[in-house]
Protein backbone atom coordinates (compact mmCIF):
# COMPACT_ATOMS: atom_id res chain seq x y z
CA UNK A 1 0.00 0.00 0.00
CA UNK A 2 1.43 3.31 -1.37
CA UNK A 3 0.59 6.67 0.47
CA UNK A 4 1.37 10.21 -0.64
CA UNK A 5 3.97 12.13 1.14
CA UNK A 6 0.82 14.49 2.81
CA UNK A 7 -0.92 10.90 3.97
CA UNK A 8 -3.71 9.01 2.82
CA UNK A 9 -6.64 9.68 1.30
CA UNK A 10 -9.62 11.05 2.98
CA UNK A 11 -11.44 7.64 2.95
CA UNK A 12 -8.65 6.07 4.57
CA UNK A 13 -10.09 7.59 7.68
CA UNK A 14 -13.97 6.46 7.37
CA UNK A 15 -13.65 3.82 10.17
CA UNK A 16 -10.99 6.01 12.47
CA UNK A 17 -13.98 8.91 12.33
CA UNK A 18 -16.52 6.25 12.98
CA UNK A 19 -15.09 5.34 15.97
CA UNK A 20 -14.63 8.39 17.49
CA UNK A 21 -18.24 9.22 16.98
CA UNK A 22 -19.14 6.06 18.89
CA UNK A 23 -16.17 7.61 21.68
CA UNK A 24 -17.81 11.30 21.79
CA UNK A 25 -21.17 9.04 22.20
CA UNK A 26 -20.20 7.41 25.13
CA UNK A 27 -18.71 10.54 26.59
CA UNK A 28 -22.17 12.13 26.08
CA UNK A 29 -23.72 9.19 27.87
CA UNK A 30 -21.54 10.42 30.83
CA UNK A 31 -18.05 8.84 30.16
CA UNK A 32 -19.08 5.13 30.40
CA UNK A 33 -17.72 2.93 27.45
CA UNK A 34 -20.36 1.03 25.41
CA UNK A 35 -21.43 -1.68 26.99
CA UNK A 36 -19.91 -5.07 26.03
CA UNK A 37 -21.51 -7.51 27.95
CA UNK A 38 -19.20 -7.64 31.20
CA UNK A 39 -20.96 -7.93 34.42
CA UNK A 40 -20.84 -5.49 37.29
CA UNK A 41 -17.78 -4.46 38.53
CA UNK A 42 -15.80 -4.29 41.98
CA UNK A 43 -16.43 -1.50 43.95
CA UNK A 44 -12.90 0.10 43.41
CA UNK A 45 -13.05 0.02 39.38
CA UNK A 46 -14.99 2.29 37.64
CA UNK A 47 -14.95 1.73 33.45
CA UNK A 48 -14.84 5.65 33.01
CA UNK A 49 -12.37 6.00 35.07
CA UNK A 50 -9.74 3.14 35.42
CA UNK A 51 -8.63 1.76 38.83
CA UNK A 52 -9.59 4.11 42.00
CA UNK A 53 -8.84 4.16 46.04
CA UNK A 54 -11.59 3.01 47.77
CA UNK A 55 -12.98 4.79 50.78
CA UNK A 56 -12.66 1.93 53.12
CA UNK A 57 -9.04 1.34 52.21
CA UNK A 58 -6.40 0.42 54.41
CA UNK A 59 -4.94 2.67 56.31
CA UNK A 60 -1.88 2.95 58.62
CA UNK A 61 -0.53 5.17 61.27
CA UNK A 62 2.99 6.57 61.37
CA UNK A 63 3.81 8.46 65.21
CA UNK A 64 6.61 10.40 65.98
CA UNK A 65 6.94 8.48 69.36
CA UNK A 66 7.06 4.81 68.04
CA UNK A 67 10.32 3.51 67.76
CA UNK A 68 9.00 1.32 64.52
CA UNK A 69 8.10 4.31 62.79
CA UNK A 70 9.74 7.68 64.31
CA UNK A 71 12.54 7.81 61.07
CA UNK A 72 9.97 7.18 58.43
CA UNK A 73 7.67 10.26 60.56
CA UNK A 74 10.75 12.75 60.64
CA UNK A 75 11.64 11.98 56.84
CA UNK A 76 7.91 13.02 55.80
CA UNK A 77 8.20 16.19 58.12
CA UNK A 78 11.23 17.34 56.24
CA UNK A 79 9.52 16.76 53.14
CA UNK A 80 6.62 18.09 54.16
CA UNK A 81 8.92 21.20 55.04
CA UNK A 82 10.29 21.38 51.60
CA UNK A 83 7.11 21.15 49.53
CA UNK A 84 6.20 24.31 52.13
CA UNK A 85 9.28 26.02 50.71
CA UNK A 86 8.61 25.38 47.11
CA UNK A 87 5.01 26.35 47.18
CA UNK A 88 5.51 29.19 49.03
CA UNK A 89 8.06 30.69 46.80
CA UNK A 90 6.09 29.18 43.40
CA UNK A 91 9.15 26.74 42.33
CA UNK A 92 9.45 23.51 41.36
CA UNK A 93 11.76 20.75 41.55
CA UNK A 94 11.88 17.04 40.96
CA UNK A 95 11.90 14.01 43.41
CA UNK A 96 15.58 13.73 41.99
CA UNK A 97 16.38 17.27 43.45
CA UNK A 98 14.62 16.75 46.67
CA UNK A 99 16.72 12.82 47.16
CA UNK A 100 20.49 14.98 46.48
CA UNK A 101 19.60 17.51 49.24
CA UNK A 102 20.33 14.69 51.62
CA UNK A 103 21.32 11.36 50.40
CA UNK A 104 22.69 10.09 52.95
CA UNK A 105 19.77 11.06 54.91
CA UNK A 106 16.99 9.54 52.52
CA UNK A 107 19.42 6.36 51.70
CA UNK A 108 17.98 6.03 48.17
CA UNK A 109 15.31 7.09 45.65
CA UNK A 110 12.80 4.90 46.37
CA UNK A 111 12.09 6.22 50.07
CA UNK A 112 11.69 9.42 48.60
CA UNK A 113 9.10 8.66 45.98
CA UNK A 114 7.14 6.68 48.28
CA UNK A 115 7.05 9.42 50.90
CA UNK A 116 5.81 11.68 48.10
CA UNK A 117 3.07 9.49 46.87
CA UNK A 118 1.98 8.49 50.09
CA UNK A 119 1.86 12.92 51.39
CA UNK A 120 -0.19 13.12 47.78
CA UNK A 121 -2.57 10.38 48.90
CA UNK A 122 -2.79 11.82 52.37
CA UNK A 123 -3.30 15.17 50.96
CA UNK A 124 -5.49 14.07 48.29
CA UNK A 125 -3.55 16.19 45.83
CA UNK A 126 -1.63 15.69 42.62
CA UNK A 127 2.14 15.91 42.56
CA UNK A 128 2.36 18.96 40.78
CA UNK A 129 -0.28 20.77 43.61
CA UNK A 130 3.36 19.92 45.61
CA UNK A 131 5.11 21.55 42.92
CA UNK A 132 6.75 18.57 42.58
CA UNK A 133 7.94 17.14 38.88
CA UNK A 134 8.39 14.04 37.74
CA UNK A 135 11.86 13.36 34.96
CA UNK A 136 10.15 12.91 31.73
CA UNK A 137 11.62 9.73 29.68
CA UNK A 138 9.06 9.80 27.28
CA UNK A 139 9.12 10.87 23.58
CA UNK A 140 6.55 12.63 21.60
CA UNK A 141 6.11 12.99 17.58
CA UNK A 142 3.80 14.06 14.89
CA UNK A 143 1.23 16.55 14.48
CA UNK A 144 0.92 18.32 17.39
CA UNK A 145 2.02 22.37 18.15
CA UNK A 146 1.95 23.81 21.97
CA UNK A 147 3.55 26.41 24.03
CA UNK A 148 5.30 25.59 27.03
CA UNK A 149 4.96 27.51 30.43
CA UNK A 150 7.85 29.61 29.28
CA UNK A 151 6.72 30.42 26.45
CA UNK A 152 8.91 27.78 24.48
CA UNK A 153 6.91 27.15 21.09
CA UNK A 154 7.44 23.25 20.14
CA UNK A 155 6.42 21.90 16.89
CA UNK A 156 6.42 17.93 16.87
CA UNK A 157 6.33 17.54 13.84
CA UNK A 158 7.65 14.23 13.05
CA UNK A 159 11.07 13.76 11.61
CA UNK A 160 14.39 11.73 12.13
CA UNK A 161 14.43 13.05 15.95
CA UNK A 162 11.28 12.74 17.98
CA UNK A 163 10.47 15.66 21.00
CA UNK A 164 10.83 14.68 24.76
CA UNK A 165 8.06 14.87 26.56
CA UNK A 166 7.62 18.36 28.65
CA UNK A 167 8.15 17.78 32.41
CA UNK A 168 5.62 20.08 33.42
CA UNK A 169 2.21 18.60 31.72
CA UNK A 170 0.03 21.25 33.09
CA UNK A 171 1.72 24.08 31.75
CA UNK A 172 1.86 23.04 28.30
CA UNK A 173 -1.21 25.46 26.41
CA UNK A 174 -2.71 26.63 23.40
CA UNK A 175 -2.25 22.79 21.79
CA UNK A 176 -2.90 22.07 18.23
CA UNK A 177 -3.40 19.43 16.38
CA UNK A 178 -5.09 17.80 12.94
CA UNK A 179 -4.38 14.51 14.01
CA UNK A 180 -6.78 11.25 13.38
CA UNK A 181 -5.21 9.69 16.10
CA UNK A 182 -2.70 8.41 19.18
CA UNK A 183 -0.25 5.93 18.87
CA UNK A 184 1.68 4.68 21.96
CA UNK A 185 4.14 2.54 21.28
CA UNK A 186 5.47 0.45 24.01
CA UNK A 187 9.27 0.44 23.30
CA UNK A 188 11.62 2.77 21.76
CA UNK A 189 13.33 0.51 19.40
CA UNK A 190 10.04 0.58 17.81
CA UNK A 191 9.49 4.30 17.89
CA UNK A 192 12.51 4.97 16.12
CA UNK A 193 11.59 1.94 13.48
CA UNK A 194 8.73 4.07 13.07
CA UNK A 195 10.21 7.31 12.69
CA UNK A 196 12.67 5.86 10.16
CA UNK A 197 10.38 4.57 8.28
CA UNK A 198 8.35 8.15 7.70
CA UNK A 199 4.80 6.28 9.70
CA UNK A 200 3.70 10.10 11.04
CA UNK A 201 4.16 11.73 7.36
CA UNK A 202 2.68 8.30 5.55
CA UNK A 203 -0.08 8.43 8.03
CA UNK A 204 -0.67 12.20 8.73
CA UNK A 205 -2.04 13.44 10.43
CA UNK A 206 -1.43 11.40 13.26
CA UNK A 207 0.50 11.49 16.60
CA UNK A 208 3.37 9.04 18.08
CA UNK A 209 4.03 8.81 22.01
CA UNK A 210 6.61 6.90 23.48
CA UNK A 211 7.09 5.90 27.09
CA UNK A 212 10.08 3.76 26.99
CA UNK A 213 8.47 0.70 28.52
CA UNK A 214 6.74 1.67 31.93
CA UNK A 215 5.61 4.67 31.29
CA UNK A 216 6.44 7.57 33.87
CA UNK A 217 3.76 10.03 35.18
CA UNK A 218 4.78 12.88 32.58
CA UNK A 219 4.03 10.35 29.62
CA UNK A 220 0.69 9.46 30.83
CA UNK A 221 -0.47 12.86 31.95
CA UNK A 222 -0.14 13.80 28.65
CA UNK A 223 -1.93 11.00 26.29
CA UNK A 224 -4.71 12.34 29.02
CA UNK A 225 -3.86 15.68 28.06
CA UNK A 226 -4.57 14.68 24.69
CA UNK A 227 -7.64 12.68 24.88
CA UNK A 228 -9.44 15.47 27.51
CA UNK A 229 -8.14 18.03 25.02
CA UNK A 230 -8.84 16.65 21.40
CA UNK A 231 -10.70 13.24 21.77
CA UNK A 232 -9.46 11.48 19.30
CA UNK A 233 -9.39 7.72 18.63
CA UNK A 234 -5.97 6.10 21.28
CA UNK A 235 -4.24 2.60 20.36
CA UNK A 236 -1.68 0.95 21.74
CA UNK A 237 1.02 -1.01 20.27
CA UNK A 238 2.73 -3.39 22.46
CA UNK A 239 4.81 -6.92 22.17
CA UNK A 240 1.98 -9.62 22.50
CA UNK A 241 3.20 -10.60 26.02
CA UNK A 242 2.12 -10.15 29.19
CA UNK A 243 4.61 -7.32 30.02
CA UNK A 244 3.18 -5.41 27.05
CA UNK A 245 -0.63 -6.19 28.55
CA UNK A 246 0.48 -5.02 31.86
CA UNK A 247 1.94 -1.22 30.08
CA UNK A 248 -1.40 -1.08 27.76
CA UNK A 249 -3.46 -1.55 31.46
CA UNK A 250 -1.45 1.09 32.62
CA UNK A 251 -2.23 3.40 30.00
CA UNK A 252 -6.03 2.68 30.02
CA UNK A 253 -6.66 1.59 33.72
CA UNK A 254 -4.16 3.00 35.50
CA UNK A 255 -1.74 1.62 38.45
CA UNK A 256 -2.79 0.50 42.17
CA UNK A 257 0.17 2.76 43.59
CA UNK A 258 -1.49 5.81 41.65
CA UNK A 259 -4.79 4.78 42.35
CA UNK A 260 -5.71 8.13 44.17
CA UNK A 261 -4.62 10.38 40.70
CA UNK A 262 -6.68 8.33 38.41
CA UNK A 263 -8.88 10.98 37.79
CA UNK A 264 -5.95 12.77 36.48
CA UNK A 265 -4.00 9.99 34.52
CA UNK A 266 -6.18 7.29 32.48
CA UNK A 267 -7.52 6.65 29.72
CA UNK A 268 -9.80 4.39 29.89
CA UNK A 269 -10.97 4.91 25.86
CA UNK A 270 -7.58 3.50 24.74
CA UNK A 271 -7.57 0.16 22.61
CA UNK A 272 -5.74 -2.54 21.71
CA UNK A 273 -4.33 -2.22 18.30
CA UNK A 274 -1.17 -4.44 18.44
CA UNK A 275 0.79 -6.68 18.18
CA UNK A 276 -2.52 -9.06 19.47
CA UNK A 277 -2.05 -13.16 20.15
CA UNK A 278 -4.55 -13.98 17.11
CA UNK A 279 -2.60 -11.56 14.72
CA UNK A 280 0.67 -14.48 15.06
CA UNK A 281 -1.83 -17.18 13.66
CA UNK A 282 -3.35 -15.58 10.97
CA UNK A 283 -0.03 -13.72 9.63
CA UNK A 284 1.36 -16.89 9.90
CA UNK A 285 4.37 -16.13 12.33
CA UNK A 286 6.80 -18.74 12.56
CA UNK A 287 7.41 -20.46 15.73
CA UNK A 288 11.64 -19.89 15.89
CA UNK A 289 9.97 -16.29 15.73
CA UNK A 290 8.14 -16.81 18.93
CA UNK A 291 9.62 -16.98 22.53
CA UNK A 292 7.96 -19.66 25.23
CA UNK A 293 6.13 -17.96 28.19
CA UNK A 294 8.43 -18.20 31.28
CA UNK A 295 6.96 -19.17 34.91
CA UNK A 296 6.85 -15.60 35.41
CA UNK A 297 5.28 -14.35 32.43
CA UNK A 298 2.27 -17.06 33.25
CA UNK A 299 2.19 -15.77 36.95
CA UNK A 300 1.63 -12.14 35.53
CA UNK A 301 -0.98 -13.18 32.88
CA UNK A 302 -2.98 -15.20 35.93
CA UNK A 303 -2.95 -11.91 37.39
CA UNK A 304 -4.24 -9.97 34.46
CA UNK A 305 -6.56 -11.76 34.02
CA UNK A 306 -8.13 -12.23 37.30
CA UNK A 307 -8.30 -7.67 37.48
CA UNK A 308 -11.76 -6.36 37.53
CA UNK A 309 -11.67 -4.46 34.37
CA UNK A 310 -10.94 -7.80 31.98
CA UNK A 311 -14.18 -8.94 33.29
CA UNK A 312 -15.92 -5.64 30.33
CA UNK A 313 -13.45 -6.51 27.91
CA UNK A 314 -13.98 -9.91 26.52
CA UNK A 315 -11.85 -9.53 23.57
CA UNK A 316 -8.90 -8.71 25.72
CA UNK A 317 -9.76 -12.38 28.10
CA UNK A 318 -9.78 -13.92 24.25
CA UNK A 319 -6.47 -13.18 23.25
CA UNK A 320 -4.78 -13.72 26.64
CA UNK A 321 -6.58 -17.19 26.51
CA UNK A 322 -4.73 -17.56 23.13
CA UNK A 323 -1.94 -16.58 25.09
CA UNK A 324 -1.57 -18.73 27.69
CA UNK A 325 -3.14 -21.93 25.57
CA UNK A 326 -0.41 -21.34 23.40
CA UNK A 327 2.28 -21.03 25.63
CA UNK A 328 4.23 -18.39 23.65
CA UNK A 329 4.86 -15.10 23.14
CA UNK A 330 6.05 -12.78 20.34
CA UNK A 331 7.72 -9.24 20.21
CA UNK A 332 6.61 -6.64 17.76
CA UNK A 333 9.99 -7.05 15.98
CA UNK A 334 9.00 -10.88 15.00
CA UNK A 335 7.02 -9.38 11.95
CA UNK A 336 9.86 -8.40 10.07
CA UNK A 337 10.41 -12.27 9.14
CA UNK A 338 7.49 -10.93 6.71
CA UNK A 339 9.68 -7.60 5.62
CA UNK A 340 11.73 -5.26 7.14
CA UNK A 341 8.99 -2.68 6.83
CA UNK A 342 5.95 -4.76 7.10
CA UNK A 343 4.71 -3.13 10.26
CA UNK A 344 4.67 0.49 9.08
CA UNK A 345 3.75 -0.71 5.28
CA UNK A 346 1.43 -2.83 5.52
CA UNK A 347 0.25 -4.04 9.64
CA UNK A 348 -0.24 -0.43 11.01
CA UNK A 349 -2.20 1.10 7.85
CA UNK A 350 -4.58 -2.14 7.36
CA UNK A 351 -5.15 -2.15 11.25
CA UNK A 352 -6.21 1.40 11.48
CA UNK A 353 -8.34 1.30 7.76
CA UNK A 354 -10.26 -1.48 8.56
CA UNK A 355 -10.96 -0.99 12.26
CA UNK A 356 -8.81 -3.69 13.24
CA UNK A 357 -8.42 -3.31 17.10
CA UNK A 358 -9.98 -4.32 20.33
Amino acid sequence: MAFAPMGPEASFFDVLDRHRESLLAALRRGGREPPTGGSRLASRFEDSVGLQMVSHCTTRKIKSDSPKSAQKFSLILKILSMIYKLVQSNTYATKRDIYYTDSQLFGNQTVVDNIINDISCMLKVSRRSLHILSTSKGLIAGNLRYIEEDGTKVNCTCGATAVAVPSNIQGIRNLVTDAKFVLIVEKDATFQRLLDDNFCNKLSPCIMITGKGVPDLNTRLLVKKLWDTFHVPVFTLVDADPHGIEIMCIYKYGSMSMSFEAHHLTVPAIRWLGLLPSDLKRLNVPKDSLIPLTKRDQMKLDSILRRPYVTCQPFWRKEMEIMADSKMKAEIQALTFLSSDYLSRVYLPNKLKFGGWI
